[in-house]
């Protein structure tokens, strides 16, 4: 199958393909006579691989280490589930940073009351920020 169909058949498009291809993910197709790639079911199936990887958010040096086991699946079991924990442990952390986020959010949005008469709190906090905060976005910059 050409380029264009394996895209569509893993539901990606072409520059996708290229992409795992140059980061070493997805082998090089062989070539047709008129240098058209070539792709085959292995390539497909490996692409769906990766697609399913990125869709957990799993990133693109991790993916390679799994497609590394995938190649040795009687030594990497052990592998595989230390490689998930970590990456569970990344996600937990990331929701608990997100819920913190949220609360700020929500805090900061319960400082407006609607009023126009005078300048809205929430601006106001943003504005004010930069004295009240050392966040990496309010240090001046050298």
């Amino acid at each position: 199958m050409k380029i264009g169909e394996l895209a569509s058949a893993a539901g990606c498009d072409v520059q996708t393909v290229r992409f795992y291809e140059r980061e070493g993910l997805l082998a090089e197709p062989a070539r047709t006579a008129s240098g058209y790639r070539s792709y085959d079911d292995r390539h497909l199936t490996r692409l769906n691989f990766i697609r399913h990887c990125r869709s957990l958010d799993i990133p693109l040096p991790e993916v390679r280490q799994l497609l590394d086991f995938a190649a040795a699946p009687e030594q990497s079991c052990g592998q595989v589930n230390e490689l998930l924990d970590e990456h569970i442990a990344l996600v937990k952390g990331r929701i608990q940073a997100l819920a913190s986020l949220e609360k700020q959010l929500v805090a900061l949005r319960k400082t407006c009351d609607g009023d126009a008469s005078h300048p809205c709190a929430i601006l106001e906090s943003f504005m004010s920020a930069a004295e009240q905060h050392g966040c990496a976005c309010h240090r001046p910059e050298r």
